[in-house]
């Protein structure tokens, strides 16, 4: 049987950061009876997700990662329909019309609730919102409220070094990055002197990768403060470090941090362990952060010792993981954030297969785990979704043409792959001229204009 006699699965794949991109390309190498077409979905202009917004600007090394991802979307077996809302602009029983089978790939970008009294104060913040502000997310607000001197950064993983580095690194250090303009003019404007990190366990027991600690030591005019009190405290910690490579490399760059010289930097970033936060202080708006200190429980944990601390921070900004939002027509744990499945299949309330629908990246497992993570992820809900070939949709509809009418005819101003590149290669001209790599475009709609997709071309 030739390519063009074997029937057709149609896919779509909600959502364009690396969980869906991996997504599709695990289907189109997959070994397979039968061809494949994938329509990715995304409701920002831009395709790569939390790679172009969830990375802080000044890790270029992990905006790699973005070659990799270029490669599989600009292959040419993969449709890109940006700006467009699941939702809203194109719903569950849209999916069901046109496609065989949905993956979801939306990952998890709101905050997770840190239930403390004060949470709510003027001055206290989601890191989720403030990485979208420094990243140049279209959606949130141009401005940033930096009018504090001192903050708290509360949490003991990698989110939490990044808000606590863009705090506290000068502006002009970000000016070889793709910061954006409004970022980099109200870091300029920054008084703030102190950030405090905050977790509740052990210098042993952070969840930190080396890699991004050890960048935190590298700021220019930053002096990072230790308290020796932190250390030694738990008789497992040297087991630990014999038998973690990663343990170890953490270990030696907190060791060389406590012998500097400290008092002649500007800034300081403190980092306190053993430390629970308890309560935000302030009536109207943050003045200061309550913290029990804790001690190590035996099994990896830590527990109450009953002694309070408070620290006079004017903000707060909590750090401890990202959540799952829920999405029209699918089925939603509440409790942990993601899409209930099995193997990447989704399930309902009675714990029954929902049929056609499918996830993966951290809408299936949660916000944890790094890239290699997210592959193996989608190699099994790929593998799944081959397998269920019996259970799939029968679209009414499967005419590849019926998407863009379809978004034509609701005014959705979609863009695409092409309108992508226009829009790469406007920022990098920009970048250009400014000697960097890329400046970006935040407005939305500036965005779109400059996609300026072929099949919803203004008139001249």
């Amino acid at each position: 049987m030739s390519e063009r006699q074997k029937p057709v699965l149609r896919v779509a794949i909600v959502g364009a950061g690396p969980a869906g991109i991996y997504a599709a390309d695990l289907l189109l190498k997959a070994e397979r009876p039968f061809q494949v077409s994938i329509d990715l979905f995304e409701q920002l202009p831009a395709p790569y997700g939390l790679v172009r917004y969830g990375v802080a600007p000044d890790h270029p090394r992990i905006k790699g990662i973005v070659n990799a991802l270029r490669d599989v979307l600009d292959g040419g077996n993969i449709r890109f329909f940006g700006n467009v809302r699941f939702g809203t602009d194109i719903t569950l029983d849209d999916l069901k019309r046109h496609y065989n089978a949905v993956i979801f790939t939306t990952g998890a970008i709101r905050d997770a609730e840190l239930d403390i009294p004060g949470i709510e104060l003027l001055g206290s913040f989601g890191a989720s919102q403030f990485v979208s502000w420094y990243d140049g997310h279209p959606d949130v607000p141009r401005d940033w409220p930096l009018d504090h001197t001192s903050a708290a950064v509360i949490g003991n993983g990698n989110v939490a070094l990044d808000v606590a580095r863009m705090l506290a690194k000068h502006a002009e250090d970000l000016l070889p990055t793709e910061v954006p303009a409004n970022v980099y003019d109200r870091l300029v404007a920054s008084p703030i002197t102190d950030v405090h990190i905050f977790g509740r366990r052990g210098p042993i027991q952070v969840r930190f990768t080396p890699l991004e600690l050890r960048e935190l030591g590298e700021l220019r005019d930053v002096d990072i403060i230790l308290d020796d009190a932190d250390f030694g405290v738990d008789e497992s910690d040297e087991r630990s470090i014999a038998t973690s490579k990663q343990l170890l490399v953490i270990n030696r760059i907190l060791t060389e941090w406590r012998s500097r010289e400290t008092g002649r930097a500007s800034r300081r970033i403190h980092l306190h362990f053993y430390s629970r936060p308890a309560e935000i202080l302030g009536s109207d708006r943050v003045t200061g952060l309550r913290v029990e200190r804790t001690a190590p429980d035996g099994e990896g944990g830590a527990h109450g010792t009953g002694e309070f601390r408070e620290f006079p921070v004017d903000a707060v900004y909590r750090a401890v993981g990202y959540f799952g939002s829920p999405l029209d027509g699918v089925p939603f744990d509440d409790r942990r954030g993601v899409i209930p499945n099995r193997a990447g299949r989704a399930i309902d309330d009675e714990d029954e297969r929902v049929h056609g629908v499918y996830a993966s990246g951290w809408i299936k497992r949660g916000p944890v785990g790094l890239i290699g993570a997210t592959k193996s992820d989608a190699m099994e809900t790929v593998q799944a979704l081959l397998g269920d070939q019996s259970e799939w949709w029968s679209p009414s509809e499967p005419d590849t043409d019926a998407i863009p009418r379809m978004l034509e005819a609701r005014g959705i101003r979609y863009t695409t792959v092409q309108g992508w590149h226009r829009l790469d290669a406007h920022e990098r001209a920009l970048g250009e001229a400014q000697q960097r790599e890329r400046v970006k475009v935040v407005p939305r709609e500036e965005m779109v204009e400059i996609s300026d997709p072929p099949a919803t071309a203004q008139p001249t």
